[in-house]
């Protein structure tokens, strides 16, 4: 079943190939927080020492966005959409604890059970990065709760007595509203279904980081798609570029937040200039050449009639795929 008219069928696989075979789709994503999330380990906020711009040579530290702080939260939206429209019946496949292995977000995304069976992610996400330095991108936040006597305690507090004041506060690193992460999501050997799973699940994905229920608010632009025979830059060199471009035009305003215009421009621009220094087969929709595409996606996952369809269909080539591939290494697994 074909869905989309502003893209060759050439950049599509017509079944979920076993090998792979060098059909690679890139979204590109700006990521913008709109609250206060947490990408944080061990109670810190991540963060690396890395050089500011591709031209600019000095070192800044950066906000790290890993990987998994990406991934896991569109792979869950995917997950709750199989289940509301019927795909997935939640006491079939458990995530972390026991995978249906035949469904579009396991054969897609992945999944590892021991001896029972693996396979690998065909998404790829690579760590990302702020544009702006670490200083400029949080704030530090004292934690505390009211009780309905007025009095104040900190988190992980019983409250403290009537007229006694409490020293002890707890105090945690928020990321700022307004802060811009460049990531590029890269899906390997898309059929059209796998395509729109993924892209789908980018745009709907609203909250990364922890505490999700409280804040985490991120958004998420996209800018364009790649197609190629193989992989791009990297997140890192993306936003050193983007850097590099916001600070020749004037556009990097510390303290202030910057302008989302200008970072999209930017964007573009930096993007752009990379990959005419690539040294790979590709077709960029970036910009205008992406706006048709963007559209016609938006309103196919608009209607509850559209997201079916991608469903139905990503679930059907999910099951062709366990059966031919997944079938056989279960058997094998079994007479070993």
């Amino acid at each position: 079943m074909k869905f989309l008219k502003t893209l060759d069928a050439k950049f599509f696989h017509t079944e979920i190939p076993y090998k792979p075979m060098g059909k690679y789709a890139h979204f590109l994503t700006v990521r913008v927080t709109e609250s206060y999330p947490l990408f944080q380990t061990d109670g810190e906020l991540n963060k690396a020492r890395v050089r500011a711009g591709v031209e600019d040579k000095n070192t800044i530290s950066r906000l790290s966005m890993f990987k998994r702080k990406q991934s896991t939260p569109e792979r869950l939206v995917g997950r709750e959409l199989l289940r509301t429209y019927g795909f997935v019946k939640p006491e079939e496949c458990e995530y972390n604890v026991e995978f249906g292995m035949d469904n579009p977000d396991c054969i897609i995304y992945g999944f590892a059970i021991g001896d029972s069976g693996s396979e690998k992610s065909k998404v790829v996400v690579d760590t990302a990065f702020s544009i702006t330095a670490f200083d400029e991108s949080h704030e530090t936040f004292t934690l505390n709760a009211p009780f309905e006597n007025g009095t104040m305690a900190s988190k992980g507090e019983k409250g403290s007595k009537p007229g006694e004041v409490t020293s002890r506060i707890n105090q945690q690193d928020h990321i700022r509203p307004q802060v811009f992460f460049p990531s590029i999501v890269t899906l390997k050997d898309p059929t059209e279904a796998s395509f729109l799973y993924v892209f789908n699940n980018i745009l709907r994905t609203r909250h990364y980081g922890a505490q999700t229920t409280r804040t985490g608010r991120v958004r998420n632009e996209l800018i364009g798609v790649i197609f190629a025979d193989g992989e791009i830059v990297s997140n890192l060199r993306w936003t050193q570029a983007i850097y590099d471009q916001m600070k020749t035009a004037g556009t990097l305003k510390a303290p202030d937040p910057l302008d989302e215009d200008d970072v999209a421009q930017a964007a573009k621009t930096a993007i752009q200039t990379l990959m005419n220094e690539e040294f790979i087969v590709h077709s960029d929709f970036i910009g205008e050449d992406f706006q048709p595409l963007i559209t016609e996606v938006k309103t196919l996952t608009a209607s509850e009639a559209g997201v079916r369809s991608i469903l139905n269909q990503a679930d059907q080539e999910a099951k062709a795929y366990a059966d031919k591939h997944i079938g056989k290494k279960k058997a094998a697994s079994a007479r070993s």
